[in-house]
């Protein structure tokens, strides 16, 4: 009907009032299909913008579990021989006496290697797959579920960014937690080892609990980083959030990460202790779960949030830093007004 009213002559009521409701049909299409959620932001998420935010994330992860490895150590071993190592300064004490202070320090080298591909995918992807799911949704259902953008977009990047992680994560806790003089402690050494051993299912047989363990931990560290920093430029900050100091800006952003990072080792502690297990020998996840029973599960905690609340805040505290130099702004702020 439409179309053969426009080919009625120019004038007459029904062609008129056909341009009119095609022309807004095109209007609306045309508003519909421009809006990117990449294009959206101020600088613009380009290809460039990702790359950045994958070199932040290098910086943030490698360094931060590079200067946290003599807990890291210490942690390992209390899951692995919770008999032997009870509480942090106790096996921190009982390291340094059977082995020495250099023991502290063992696995420094995969831990970095290791830590910094999965901060490159971590943090570059995330950015990446929040600006696509938003444009999927679209702008109004980019606002309103974004709770749900934060949780996708993590969850696919740290797919991701584990298989990266991997093969470095299965060496450094292997290197961590065997008894000295069973296994090699330097990194080309081990990986040989670790090759000629089929029990150890190198470089990829931690992948599965490394994704239960990381996934729901990177889905709440992201997801809570970005509510909290919301909440504290919605409620606490006011002002917008360019009238605020860099120092300022970097301060929130810290307070924010060291609360995601608390609520993260929480939920992601029970795989934590079962991928340290599985290091020690050739068990499967389902013998060391019937083994430990649910309270086994716990062993750790305390040491392990301190250690990830710091850790994480000093990660989103980095990552920013390297944003804010590369002229990128810190991450989140108050939601748009409606």
């Amino acid at each position: 009907m439409i179309f053969s009213a426009l080919s009625m002559p120019v004038g007459t009521p029904n062609a008129n009032m056909a341009k009119a409701l095609y022309g807004r049909k095109q209007v609306l299409a045309t508003s519909t299909a421009k809006w990117d959620s990449a294009m959206s932001h101020n600088p613009p998420h380009t290809t460039d913008f990702y790359l950045k935010c994958m070199g932040g994330g290098v910086l943030s992860c490698g360094l931060t579990h590079l200067a946290v490895t003599p807990l890291d150590v210490a942690k390992c071993n209390m899951q692995v021989n919770p008999a032997k190592y009870k509480g942090l300064i106790g096996s921190i004490k009982t390291i340094m006496a059977e082995e020495g202070g250099g023991a502290l320090l063992k696995g420094w080298l995969p831990t970095l290697l290791g830590y910094s591909a999965q901060g490159c995918f971590k943090f570059g992807l995330y950015e990446f797959f929040k600006d696509y799911y938003s444009t999927m949704a679209g702008e109004e259902n980019a606002y309103a579920y974004r709770g749900y953008i934060f949780l996708a977009g993590s969850a696919s990047a740290e797919l991701f960014a584990d298989v990266a992680l991997c093969p470095m994560e299965m060496v450094k806790v292997k290197i961590q937690t065997s008894p000295p003089g069973t296994f090699p402690t330097s990194l080309g050494a081990a990986i040989g080892a670790m090759q000629a051993d089929p029990k150890s299912k190198f470089p990829f047989g931690s992948v599965v609990p490394l994704w239960s363990r990381q996934i729901p931990y990177t889905m709440a560290k992201f997801y809570f980083f970005e509510k909290v920093v919301e909440a504290f430029y919605t409620h606490v900050f006011t002002e917008p959030k360019s009238s605020y100091t860099k120092s300022t800006q970097l301060g929130i952003t810290f307070a924010s990460g060291y609360t995601a990072g608390v609520i993260c080792a929480i939920v992601s502690h029970p795989a934590d202790t079962v991928v340290s297990k599985m290091a020690k020998g050739g068990q499967s996840a389902g013998t060391i779960l019937s083994e430990l029973g649910f309270s086994g599960l716990w062993g750790g905690l305390g040491t392990r949030i301190i250690m990830i609340g710091t850790l994480t805040g000093l990660q989103w505290w980095i990552y920013d830093s390297f944003k804010t130099v590369m002229g990128l702004g810190t991450s989140g702020g108050a939601a748009p007004k409606k």
